[in-house]
């Protein structure tokens, strides 16, 4: 989504919205029945993986930085 803010957050390939904070993605992992105390997931690359930008930032993509996940 070019120029929208947020994330879209996807799991188990299903799209589950969009993220405009860490507070709606711990919603969103909460619907998809991990416990509502899931905030230590979102460091965790195990459960989360961030794609497009760096973690915990939800302004669009600067489409030219480079991607800091290996």
């Amino acid at each position: 989504m070019t120029g929208a803010r947020g994330r879209r957050v996807t799991i188990h390939g299903q799209v589950f919205g969009l993220a405009h904070s860490d507070t709606d993605l711990v919603e969103f992992l909460r619907r998809a029945g991990l416990p509502d105390d899931a905030w230590e997931l979102l460091d965790d690359p195990r459960w989360v993986k961030w794609q497009g930008g760096r973690p915990h930032e939800y302004s669009p993509a600067d489409p030219d930085a480079e991607d800091p996940q290996p």
